[in-house]
C-alpha cells in the first residue's frame, strides 16, 4: 500500500473539500487523462486509472469516512492477508464496530447490530466514456470498460478454499459481536464490541481461498455494452442499474455510473439543444444573395442567403438541432454568417472593385451612413 498516493493529492483537493469540489476536480482530470483523448500515452492511462480509483473512494461518503480514518487499508478490498492471519482489516470487517465498542450499549443498554452475514447491497462503480459530438446528439451503443468488485469464482464468495467451508465462530456464536462488562465509578457498564476472534464476520476461515485471500470478492476488469440516449450532454452521468459492485452475502449489486465526455466538434457548438456554427460566404454572395449548402447533423441542406447579408447575421434552421433527453422534440440550428474579404487580388479584380466603389454612395452603406451622421451630430461638419 505504501506506493499509493494520497487520494486527495491525486485529485488536487484539500481534505476538507466538498462533494461538488471533488466531482469538479475528478471531471477535469478524467477528461485531461482519458485514454481516448490521449491514444498510446501510457502515462496518461496510468493517471486516468489513479484518478478513477481516488474518485471511487472520495465520492462515496462511507468509503471516504473509512479512508480518512484508516487510509488505503480502510477501502481496498485486496488489502491484507487471509482470514485468521491477525490482520484486523481483513474480509468482512465492519469499521463501525470500532464506534460501537466505545458508544454502543452504555450504562446497561445494548447496541444490537445487524447480522454481519445478512445480504448487503454492493457499492456503485464508476466509468468514463468519451463519445463524438454526433454520437451524443443522435445516441449510440458503446462498450464501456471498468473495474468491478465481484464474487470470487473459486470460492463462490465464502472466502474458504474449495472443498472447505467457514465455521461459525464459537466466541460470538456467529453474531460478529460480543458483550463485555466494565467496572466504572458509576457501576458495571455493559457494551457490545466486535468479536476479536472472527473480526466481526461471525465466521472463521481455517483455509482461506488463495484467489481472493479469504475475502470472497475480487476486483476484475469488465466490459459491457451501454445504450447512450440521444441528446446526452458533456459531463452528464448515465446510470446503468445493477452493474456496479457485487453485493455481500448474496445482496444485490450496486449501479454503474458512466460519466460522459463529449469530444469537441470542429464546426458545431452546443447551446442547450440548439446547434451553432459559423459559415463563411463570399463578398459577392453577401451583396447579391445566393443559394448555399449548409452542413447539419442530418446532412447538407440548401439555404438562400438574402441580398445584402451582413457579417454576423444569423439565420435559423428549425428542427435541425439536438433531440431533447426528455422528449422527441429537437432544437434548432443557428448559422452565423462571416463575410470573407478577398485577398491577393490581381489588377483587373482591383479595377472592378474600384469601379464598384465609385458607383456606390451612402444609400448602399446604411451602417456607414448612420455612423458618420452621429459623428456630425457630435462634432459638427
Amino acid at each position: 500500500m505504501a506506493d499509493k498516493r494520497d487520494y486527495y493529492e491525486v485529485l488536487g483537493v484539500q481534505k476538507s473539500a466538498s462533494e461538488d469540489d471533488i466531482k469538479k476536480a475528478y471531471r477535469k482530470m478524467a477528461k485531461q487523462y482519458h485514454p481516448d483523448l490521449n491514444p498510446g500515452d501510457k502515462t496518461a492511462e496510468a493517471k486516468f486509472k489513479e484518478v478513477n480509483e481516488a474518485y471511487e473512494v472520495l465520492s462515496d461518503s462511507d468509503k471516504r469516512s473509512r479512508y480518512d480514518q484508516f487510509g488505503h487499508a480502510g477501502v481496498d478490498p485486496n488489502f491484507g492477508g487471509g482470514a485468521g492471519g491477525g490482520n484486523p482489516f481483513q474480509g468482512g470487517f465492519d469499521f463501525t464496530d470500532i464506534f460501537d465498542s466505545f458508544f454502543g450499549g452504555g450504562f446497561g443498554g445494548s447496541s444490537r447490530r445487524a447480522n454481519p452475514n445478512a445480504p448487503r447491497q454492493g457499492s456503485d462503480a464508476q466509468a468514463n466514456l468519451a463519445i463524438d459530438f454526433e454520437e451524443a446528439a443522435k445516441g449510440c451503443k458503446k462498450n464501456v470498460e471498468y473495474q468491478q468488485i465481484e464474487v470470487c469464482s473459486d470460492c463462490h464468495g465464502t472466502g474458504a478454499e474449495a472443498g472447505t467451508t467457514p465455521k461459525t465462530c464459537p466466541n460470538c456464536n456467529g453474531t460478529g459481536q460480543v458483550r463485555v462488562s466494565q467496572r466504572t465509578p458509576f457501576g458495571v457498564v455493559q457494551s457490545t464490541q466486535s468479536c476479536d476472534r472472527c473480526h466481526g464476520t461471525g465466521k472463521l476461515i481455517e483455509k482461506p481461498c488463495h484467489t481472493c485471500d479469504g475475502k470472497g470478492r475480487v476486483r476484475r476488469r469488465k466490459t459491457i455494452e451501454v445504450t447512450v440516449p440521444a441528446g446526452i450532454d458533456d459531463e452528464q452521468v448515465l446510470n446503468v442499474s445493477g452493474h456496479g459492485n457485487t453485493g455481500a452475502n448474496g445482496g444485490p449489486s450496486g449501479d454503474l455510473h458512466v460519466y460522459i465526455n463529449v469530444r469537441p466538434h470542429p464546426i458545431y457548438k452546443r447551446r442547450g439543444n440548439d446547434v451553432w456554427c459559423e459559415m463563411p460566404i463570399t463578398f459577392t454572395q453577401a451583396a447579391l444573395g445566393a443559394d448555399v449548402e449548409v452542413p447539419t447533423l442530418d446532412g447538407k441542406v440548401s439555404y438562400h442567403v438574402h441580398e445584402g447579408t451582413q457579417p454576423g447575421d444569423v439565420f435559423r434552421l428549425k428542427g435541425k438541432g439536438i433531440q431533447s433527453l426528455r422528449s422527441r422534440a429537437r432544437g434548432d440550428q443557428y448559422v452565423q454568417v462571416t463575410v470573407e474579404v478577398p485577398k491577393n487580388l490581381n489588377k483587373r479584380q482591383k479595377e472592378i472593385l474600384s469601379e464598384l466603389d465609385n458607383n456606390t454612395d451612402d444609400k448602399n452603406y446604411q451602417k456607414r451612413k448612420t455612423f458618420f451622421s452621429k459623428l456630425r451630430d457630435l462634432f459638427g461638419d
